[in-house]
């Protein structure tokens, strides 16, 4: 298969430090939940290299001595303040998704971001018309890496595994396309180095989605 967005019927993204960079919003709500227990914060570059995992991995990986379920009500109480005025699309990540929903291609959202979230920040961000389906770690049995979400996905699309692209910024993502046999393309633009991706051996490694802008104005 040439690797190209013309053989593809669909494409599934992640969203954090895919379509968005969402990080300081993050940072924010992990630090309001260590204030709470008596810890300094911590930077948004500390933060960024436990996201991508889900909320438990996260704060399990943030803040010390933890009380996991109280934790997570702490954060999940604390975001919704501030994940809008703190996130923001990406280069690229607009014209992209236009330009996909115009040449007829399927969009899917697959994020470890509680759907809720996933689902105010696309409305917020003006993009939430773009996206056929939008799942979130509570709607399968398991988070990524596991396939479930990009199974539920493909069932929900009506699409066989050969037709649909993963895009996502980190090797969790690349993992989780191999475990539901499909191809996988990374963007260097999110919790992982583009040498770390390179190792991790995406079907295609991108600079941005910039790259992808002008392929697909051509389809």
């Amino acid at each position: 298969m040439t690797d190209t967005l013309a053989v593809y019927k669909a494409v599934l993204f992640d969203f954090d430090g895919t379509l968005a960079d969402s990080y300081a919003a993050i940072a924010a709500s992990v630090n309001h939940v260590r204030a709470q227990r008596g810890h300094a914060a911590l930077t948004v570059e500390q933060v960024k290299r436990f996201v991508g995992y889900g909320a438990d991995y996260l704060l399990t990986h943030t803040i010390p001595d933890g009380r996991l379920a109280e934790d997570l009500a702490c954060y999940r109480a604390h975001h919704p303040g501030v994940m809008v005025a703190l996130t923001q699309l990406l280069p690229g990540a607009a014209a992209l998704l236009s330009g996909l929903r115009r040449v007829g291609k399927k969009i899917g959202l697959c994020s470890n971001k509680p759907r809720l979230f996933s689902e105010q920040l696309l409305q917020h961000l003006g993009i939430a018309p773009c996206f056929d389906v939008v799942l979130g770690p509570e709607d399968v049995p398991h988070p990524k890496p596991a396939p479930d979400m990009l199974l539920a996905a493909l069932d929900r699309l009506g699409l066989p595994r050969e037709q649909v692209l993963y895009v996502g910024d980190m090797t969790v993502d690349i993992q989780t396309a191999r475990s539901a046999g499909l191809r996988v393309w990374a963007v260097a633009t999110g919790s992982d180095e583009r040498r770390t991706l390179e190792d991790a051996k995406p079907d295609r490694l991108l600079a941005d989605l910039q790259e992808l802008v002008a392929e697909v104005a051509g389809l």
